[in-house]
Formats: structure tokens, sequence, C-alpha cells
């Protein structure tokens, strides 16, 4: 990206609306301002007034909001004009900040430059296309946490915690020759232990984040005509998909969300898991393996009927996975819709097609995913962030042990990973590559 570069797009939603915003950001806004509105305008200050083209032509008539360097969103001159929303008068006003010098920005580019120019941190920078996708109102609520620095400020903590703790073990290298061992003295340990802990809780809270933020991800499973796509039309409350008596009805994935408590609940039902010779059938069991193997949760259907479910038609590997027995069409026998445990597992007992027990199941997926109601405490997170945090608690881990092995370099080496994990977390060490990964998924505008 050339921060010299002048850079323009429209800043509200594409197609038609009452009021549609062009932004404009760079060194040459002011003489873009000139040409396009005929003066500078007073900064912070809303001017009504007439939109013209390059040969002096109007185009419209709105509000102009002028926020000069370093004052503005991203740090540098901004222009912004508010016009009729219509689609050819937005197209009009960008062509004509273009014919002056602007280019179109790239994805993000706006919040990439105030990222750049010290305006907001990394994740900061995250939380603005997080509050734009927010799917339910706990999300939007933890996304303008993150924005109000909630999230950085805890990681910006512990790692100058970090850098304090490092600083007095180098001291202690640099010192070895005295008599005093300060590592020996319980002191550091306990320091470190503390760091230890404060990363998990930050990496707990971050985990519900990214559940809340992503959603979770749940697959339902079992043998031909045991429910489950009665199971999906229960939860969604919509006939998503085909019910019939005829065994093997669903033959691909399908895929529904839903919300539990403003979390984002992604249900995904699958093909019936028996042995066929059927090629059709054969690729949809193929797909349904790999979407239970990637599901955060299970539910494996069973007919009441039946002595006992199946486990054995699921795929292996799934060990520690949270997996739900359902205990379906109770209205055929004589249990009753409630809760119970076989061999240490949860097992539900309910009635889709009639949705008896649906609202029990949905308070254990709930809980399952440890969300709150109120969102209190929990950070919205991506993947990268997870991934950072448990690499720095690795590290603080590894220093606790080369602390009992009195390897004072390894500790200092160790603890200076787990500053620099955490700071890839805020961007304070980040990589180009990264950056544009990170920006090229939010809006033209943003």
């Amino acid at each position: 990206m050339n921060k010299s570069t002048t850079i323009c797009a429209l800043a509200s939603a594409l197609g038609q609306g009452g009021i549609g915003i062009v932004r404009v950001s760079g060194a040459g806004v002011v003489e873009i301002a000139k040409c396009m509105l005929g003066h500078i305008p007073k900064a912070r200050y809303a001017h009504y007034g007439s939109f013209f083209s390059q040969d002096g032509s109007e185009i419209d008539k709105g509000v102009a909001l002028f926020f000069p360097a370093p004052h503005s969103f991203t740090g540098e001159d901004v222009l912004e004009l508010q016009g009729h929303g219509g689609i050819v008068v937005m197209r009009l006003l960008l062509e004509a900040a273009m014919s002056l010098g602007a280019v179109a920005a790239e994805p993000g580019e706006f919040s990439k430059r105030a990222f750049l120019n010290g305006k907001m941190d990394l994740v900061q920078a995250e939380a603005v296309a997080d509050i734009i996708d927010a799917s339910s109102q706990q999300s939007a609520r933890c996304a303008l946490r993150s924005l109000s620095g909630e999230f950085s400020d805890q990681v910006n903590a512990l790692t100058q915690a970090l850098i304090e703790l490092r600083v007095f073990v180098e001291a202690t290298i640099d010192f070895s020759d005295e008599e005093i061992d300060f590592l020996a003295s319980g002191e550091v340990k306990k320091k470190i232990e503390k760091i230890g802990k404060d990363i998990q809780m930050i990496l707990s809270a971050a985990e519900q984040g990214a559940i809340l933020r992503e959603g979770l991800n749940v697959a339902i499973a079992g043998k031909p005509n045991a429910g489950k796509s009665s199971l999906l039309n229960a939860l969604t409350q919509v006939p998503s998909a085909i019910v019939t008596d005829i065994a093997g009805t669903t033959r691909d994935v399908l895929k529904e969300t839903i919300h539990i408590k403003g979390m984002p609940l992604n249900i995904i039902d699958t093909a019936g898991l028996h042995i066929s010779k059927d090629k059709v059938e054969q690729e949809g069991i193929k797909r349904a393996y790999l979407e239970i193997e990637r599901a955060d949760v299970v539910l494996l259907v069973f007919d009441a009927q039946d002595e006992a479910p199946d486990l054995s038609i699921l795929p292996s590997g799934l060990e520690g996975k949270p997996i739900l027995l359902i205990k379906n069409k109770v209205d055929l026998t004589d249990d009753a819709v409630g809760v119970s445990y076989l061999d240490h597992q949860t097992q539900l007992s309910l009635c889709a097609k009639k949705s008896k027990g649906i609202d029990l199941l949905k308070q254990k997926l709930s809980e399952i995913a440890g969300l709150n109601d109120t969102g209190e405490g929990i950070l919205l997170a991506r993947k990268r962030h997870i991934i950072a945090l448990e690499a720095a608690f690795e590290s603080v881990h590894s220093a606790l042990i080369q602390l009992d092995n009195s390897a004072s370099e390894l500790i200092a080496e160790d603890l200076r990973q787990a500053a620099q994990d955490l700071g890839s977390v805020t961007g304070e060490f980040s990589s180009d590559d990264l950056l544009g990964e990170i920006f090229s998924s939010f809006c033209i505008g943003k």
C-alpha cells in the first residue's frame, strides 16, 4: 500500500438508498475538496451545498464533512460527501474524485491506514469489521468492547508484565557472579505462574468469543430414518429438510443457522450412516463423515425403539469432542422427555416430529458453548488470536520448566517469545502478509 496515494470508496451500502456516502482519504483531499465543493470546508462542520465534477458541472447537492489530519478515522485528511443514495449519483461522485487524482480503495484500506497511522491497534481494526458483520446483539456488544480497547488492554498488560520479568531475568544473567540467586527466591516462579493463569483466562474468554462470532458447528448424525431431518426442522422451525417415512431421503449435507442466547448455531444435517452400494449415497456418507469430523458438537440421533445407540457408525478420532445421544421418537415408546446418562454420555429423550424436548436440547448446547446471557467477560476473538494466545501460554509453560532447570538464558528467551506472540494479537509484531490477509476480508469503504 502506498500511503501517499489518495483513496476513495463508497462508505455506505451498495444499491439505492436515501443517503449515499463517498469517503476520500489522503494527501490530495484538500485539492479534491476545492474542486468538488468550490472551497475548503471548515473542519468537523457539516456544509450543505453542491458537489461538482472536474469540468464544473453539478452532480448533486448534499452535506460535506472535512476531517483534517491527524484527527480523523485514518489519521489522514478525510473528506466525506453525503449525497442522495442513487447508484448513478454515487458513481459520478467517485468518478469525479478519481479524475482529480484519487484511486479506488482496496477492501479494508481505510481501516488499514488507521492501524498503520496509530489510530487503532489490530484488534480494534478487526472489531470494526466484526461490528458490521455482527449477527446478534450480544456479538455486536462484544465487538464494541474490543473496539473500545478492552481486549487490547488485557493483552498489553500481560505483554508489559512479560517484558518487565524478562528484564529482571536478564539482569540476573548479567550479575550471575553475585552470591545471591534471584531466580531461586521463588518470586520469579510466582510471577510466571500468574502470567500463565492470566493468559489462560483471556484464552478462555477468547474461545467463547470465537464461538459467538463464528457460531457453534453442530452435526446431526445417525442411521437412515432416525429422524435427523425432523430434528433439523424442529431446531430451525422451518421445513428445510424433506421428511418422509422412506429411509435415505437426505443424501447431501443441509446447513441452517439459528441463534441461541445470541450465539449462532450452525446446524448440519447429514446423510444416514450405513453400508450402501449406491454411488450417490456413498458420496453423501463420505460428506457426512467430513462434517462430523469438523463439527464442534455431534448429535447422534437414534430411534427410541432401538435398544441402544450405535456409536460404531461414527468415524474414528472423535475423542474429546462432545457427543450428545438423541433418543428420538419417544412418542412411539413409554419414554419420557428428559435428560439421562448412558455410559457417562448425556442422552436426551425427545420427539423431534412434535418438537418435544427441543428447548432442552438448545439449553444443553448453550451449556456446551459456555456462553452467558449477557456476554460479559467474553472477548470477540478470531482464530489467529486464539493461536497466538495458545503459543504464548506454551512459551510461559516452557519458561517454568527452564526455571526448574536453572536455565536463565532459556527462561529469558521463552519470555521474549511469549511477549512476541501476544504482540502479534494487537499488531505490535505483524507481517505484511498477515495484514493483507486480515484487511482483505473488510468492506471496500472500511
